[in-house]
């Protein structure tokens, strides 16, 4: 009997302190000491939940992740009423991962012991670099010594699983520069690290005003390097940018990649959900709530609720959809996941498989749907193959 596939959720905040001139979020500037709606946008999305939850009854939640924005901008009395109503409307597994983004500023850093009393048991600090040049031409607003301070002051309030947040290919950035960030953040122990390269996202001011970035050799020799100092740590690559200690995936990131289900609230938070119908057929919608901050609290009190758009995911459009995902993870899937998760026989995607081991992108283990070094490395010429459009 065909089974539906883990469910996590997501939570939007989409406040941050200054917009970053890469940052393609959903995130809206308020400036420092900015008093935010925090009961307004707790009771919206607690509202907002309940439009979902039809959905989704019965269905244990293996894992939350709220990201944003700067979602330690909201207090710690915010998240603790938020999460009696969760837990309220929602089944939470025993060992559920529970994750905040948090920025290294002092002020996130004073409540990161009343995080942890909220329940939530995992911090994700975006670091991005320890060099204040660097900082400063990516707009960030704290500096390297804060950054570390944060790391010491989440071990202080009792974190033990933190992932840090670095970025490489910045403008200035050689060799040299990448690894130093690289070692600094290994000397502060976190449990995982999420190391990917800066890119030139529409609608953000660096693409609309690039600046000079490493010439691509360059950045071949930052990532070869970078790679090997990680994984000589101790930390396993196993998705194209996050390594991680032994047991200390990300779990909320492997639900995405593993094409699980995921409730999404907040202002313009996406989710995904699928149900089999009353005559076996399986079934896979994309949803998205009003983007806006201010518009989606004034959904709360709209009959309409707060999804602003929903589509169904086509047969044609399932396999990129699966594998834009699941060819993210260095040692890829089972085979039977593209069964268990789509309700779909693999059968259905035999000959582009071929043809992409044909090509050397996918390798050859029938069992595992896994790129081969050269598919990670040429990952949008392996996905093309699996592309109806």
């Amino acid at each position: 009997m065909m089974a539906l596939p883990p469910l996590a959720l997501y939570i939007h905040v989409p406040w941050c302190v200054r917009k970053c001139p890469y940052c393609d979020f959903n995130s809206h500037a308020v400036g420092r000491g900015a008093e935010l709606p925090e009961t307004a946008y707790v009771d919206a999305l607690l509202s907002d939940l309940d439009g979902d939850l039809a959905g989704v009854q019965g269905r244990q939640i293996v894992s939350v992740f709220i990201g944003g924005g700067t979602p330690s901008l909201l207090s710690a009395e915010a998240y603790r009423r938020l999460f009696v109503g969760l837990r309220e409307r929602l089944t939470f597994a025993g060992d559920i991962e529970i994750t905040l983004e948090a920025n290294p500023g002092t002020l996130e850093q004073m409540r990161f012991e009343a995080y942890r009393e909220a329940g939530i048991n995992r911090l994700s600090i975006g670091v991005q670099s320890f060099h204040q040049g660097q900082l400063e031409a990516l707009g960030r607003i704290h500096t390297g010594d804060e950054a570390i301070r944060a790391m010491r002051r989440a071990r202080e309030a009792g974190f033990d699983n933190v992932n840090l947040d670095l970025m490489h290919g910045l403008p200035g950035q050689d060799v040299a520069l990448a690894l130093d960030d690289i070692e600094q953040a290994l000397a502060l122990a976190p449990t995982h690290l999420s190391w990917y390269q800066l890119t030139l996202e529409p609608n953000t001011e660096f693409f609309s005003h690039p600046p000079s970035l490493p010439d691509e050799e360059r950045l071949w020799d930052i990532q070869d390097a970078g790679h090997a100092l990680i994984e000589s740590a101790g930390f396993e690559r196993y998705e194209i940018s996050a390594y991680a200690c032994p047991g200390r995936r990300a779990r909320h990131n492997l639900n995405y990649w593993r094409f699980g289900d995921y409730l999404g609230i907040g202002a313009g938070a996406h989710g995904k959900l699928s149900w089999i119908g009353a005559t076996g057929e399986w079934r896979i919608e994309r949803r998205w709530k009003t983007r806006q901050p201010e518009a989606y609290l004034r959904r709360k009190n709209d009959p309409r609720g707060f999804v602003a758009g929903a589509r169904e995911i086509d047969s044609e459009a399932l396999p990129l959809e699966f594998l834009m995902n699941a060819l993210r993870l260095v040692d890829g899937v089972e085979a039977e996941d593209w069964q268990n998760h789509t309700g779909r026989a693999l059968s259905d995607l035999t000959p582009r498989l071929e043809a992409a081991r044909q090509k050397g992108l996918l390798a050859q283990t029938p069992s595992r749907l896994r790129a081969t070094p050269q598919g990670l490395l040429f990952l949008n010429d392996l996905l093309a193959l699996f592309d109806e459009a």
